[in-house]
């Protein structure tokens, strides 16, 4: 026997097999005609592609590597120079100050008001 679960009663009741499996009159797919394609230009399978392709550019990875292995002492964050190391006292500066700007906030937040 099957069963589904009925919305009116809020509890399983007896139905036949298509009804179990097909619930709240739902019915399965029947394939209909291809739909219109999204895109003007036909597109390109992956494997269709050859595996060098010109836009793709050159490959960067195993100068950086050689950049950031040097050993000049730097740690890896200011490598870069200039840049990295204004965003790393940027960084610095902001969170040191946010910790300053908690820590008053506390101090404030513990102390009684003064009634008058």
């Amino acid at each position: 026997m099957y069963y589904k679960f009925s919305g009116f009663t809020q509890r399983l009741v007896g139905a036949t097999a298509s009804a179990a499996y097909n619930p709240q009159g739902l019915k399965p797919i029947v394939p209909t005609e291809s739909p219109a394609p999204v895109f003007g230009t036909t597109t390109k399978l992956a494997s269709d592609l050859p595996a060098t392709d010109s836009f793709l550019g050159k490959n960067k990875v195993p100068d950086l590597q050689k950049f950031f292995q040097k050993p000049d002492g730097l740690p890896v964050h200011l490598k870069r120079g200039v840049p990295d190391r204004l965003l790393y006292r940027t960084t610095m500066a902001l969170t040191i100050g946010g910790t300053i700007y908690c820590l008053v906030a506390l101090y404030m937040a513990s102390q009684p008001r003064n009634q008058k």
